[in-house]
């Protein structure tokens, strides 16, 4: 008489496991980065012009939702609270993160970036116009996912 088991026959098999992907509401569940919801696109001059009439606080829920849109995205990056906290508390860093951020997602897509760290340059620069390259990086970046263009 044979110890050795018999593996249970196919009747007897449970199902296999799904995966698990962290679930966000809108969110496509396919494997891998770049399943998540897909970010807003903003008009360049609108957040430019937000930016300076509230004396910079658009600008920090600017980088929060950025953040948050990329992480939500891609399931990778700071997100929104750790890159606000981030941008008030080192706002330089922002200047580098964000466009990294930015960087990789395209990256994984299989693009070139319109924007890397050294996009920091544009700020210490021309000021202003850091904002207008990184949005205009976002907002192509999701009109190729099917973001309907900024209002």
């Amino acid at each position: 008489m044979s110890t050795a088991q018999q593996p249970p026959s196919s009747e007897q098999q449970p199902p296999p496991q799904q995966a698990q992907y962290q679930s966000y509401p809108g969110a496509s569940t396919g494997p891998g980065p770049g399943q998540g919801p897909i970010g807003q696109q903003r008009k360049p001059w609108k957040v430019v012009v937000f930016i300076l009439i509230t004396f910079g606080i658009y600008a920090a829920w600017w980088a929060y939702r950025n953040h948050e849109d990329i992480k939500r995205h891609t399931g990778e990056g700071v997100g929104g609270v750790l890159g606000l906290v981030i941008y008030l508390l080192a706002g330089i860093v922002t200047l580098f993160l964000l466009p990294i951020e930015i960087r990789n997602m395209y990256e994984r897509d299989g693009r070139e970036s319109p924007v890397s760290a050294k996009t920091a340059a544009w700020i210490l620069l021309f000021g202003i116009p850091w904002y207008v390259k990184v949005q205009r990086a976002l907002n192509e970046y999701w009109a190729t996912k099917g973001a309907p263009a900024p209002e």
